[in-house]
């Protein structure tokens, strides 16, 4: 559906354009939007490299399992059917812990990972497990502690003070969070 309605809107737009003699406005926007575009996209390689490298690091000390045995309490609650499948642990745990970091893009293959791990335990392959929905509705709510993409979008755009979101973020994840978990909880006992 979104690829009729974009090509819809840009088309309306150039010929309101050319209707106006604002073409040159236009022609002008295309430019700009991706001088702006390349620009952001350097500015989340960087950060994305930054912390991806940090995450291998990681991944290759003791720094994982310790981080894996301080969240287990936290795992076992949320992924009871997950408690005797160690790599599924590691890897929501890493996932986790990008999360809370702020490394939405580097989360993304670990909750993938996790994903296929908690899917090789499945036994209807065309239904989610409580675990697979409990790990959606905890991406979702994506609670951060650093949230580095939009500190990177507002210190991109030259904000004062790219940082000063900080706190609002946190609000709005942990409620998020919370809201979610509970809700699934109930939905689990329900369902």
């Amino acid at each position: 559906m979104l690829n009729i309605i974009w090509p819809a809107f840009i088309i309306i737009s150039v010929i309101y354009a050319l209707g106006t003699g604002n073409i040159e406005n236009v022609s002008n926007g295309i430019f700009d939007s991706a001088k702006s575009a390349v620009e952001l996209t350097i500015t989340f390689f960087g950060t994305i490299c930054l912390w991806n490298g940090i995450m291998e690091i990681a991944k290759q000390t003791t720094l994982i399992q310790k981080l894996t045995k301080g969240l287990k309490p936290f795992i076992h609650f949320l992924f009871p059917e997950m408690k005797q499948n160690k790599q599924a642990e590691e890897e929501i745990s890493m996932n986790v812990v990008a999360n809370l970091l702020g490394l939405g893009n580097a989360a993304t293959p670990l909750g993938l990972k996790a994903m296929q791990t908690m899917q090789k335990e499945n036994m209807k392959k065309d239904t989610l497990t409580n675990s697979m929905a409990m790990f959606i509705v905890i991406n979702t709510a994506s609670l951060q502690l650093i949230p580095t993409n939009v500190i990177a979008i507002r210190s991109s755009l030259e904000s004062n003070s790219p940082s000063s979101i900080i706190l609002q973020v946190w609000v709005a994840t942990i409620v998020a969070a919370i809201v979610g978990i509970t809700a699934t909880k109930i939905l689990m006992k329900r369902f």
